[in-house]
């Protein structure tokens, strides 16, 4: 999926589904083990300007942490749900406050395993 920017909003395009196998997901988990959160929502939330830098992200990274700081669960699996809703991504794997997210970018930094 792609998102493209004008005057400020985001516009989706090319929604597409992801699958990973098993192998594949472990895989991911392993190399973002050592990973520190790249983006971490702050007071105001998910916000149009989050979700533009958590794109951003995974356009370079590939693979990324973010930290949502929130005690009420319900909130949190809203917020996870709308990101990988809003950016295409797959999600890795939740952990407490922080999800993993992964989307293959045009230059395929991270070699899958068959």
């Amino acid at each position: 999926m792609a998102v493209e920017y004008e005057n400020s909003s985001l516009y989706l395009v090319n929604c597409t589904n992801m699958t990973l196998s098993n192998k594949q997901k472990q895989y991911l988990k392993g190399l973002a083990h050592p990973l520190k959160p790249v983006v971490l929502l702050g007071a105001n939330g998910l916000t149009e300007g989050v979700l533009v830098e958590i794109d951003q992200s995974l356009n370079i990274h590939e693979l990324i942490k973010i930290k949502v700081p929130t005690n009420d669960r319900e909130t949190k699996q809203l917020i996870f749900d709308a990101i990988v809703r809003e950016t295409g991504a797959y999600k890795v794997q939740t952990i407490g406050h922080i999800i993993v997210l992964y989307r293959q970018s045009e230059e395929k930094k991270i070699q899958l395993p068959r």
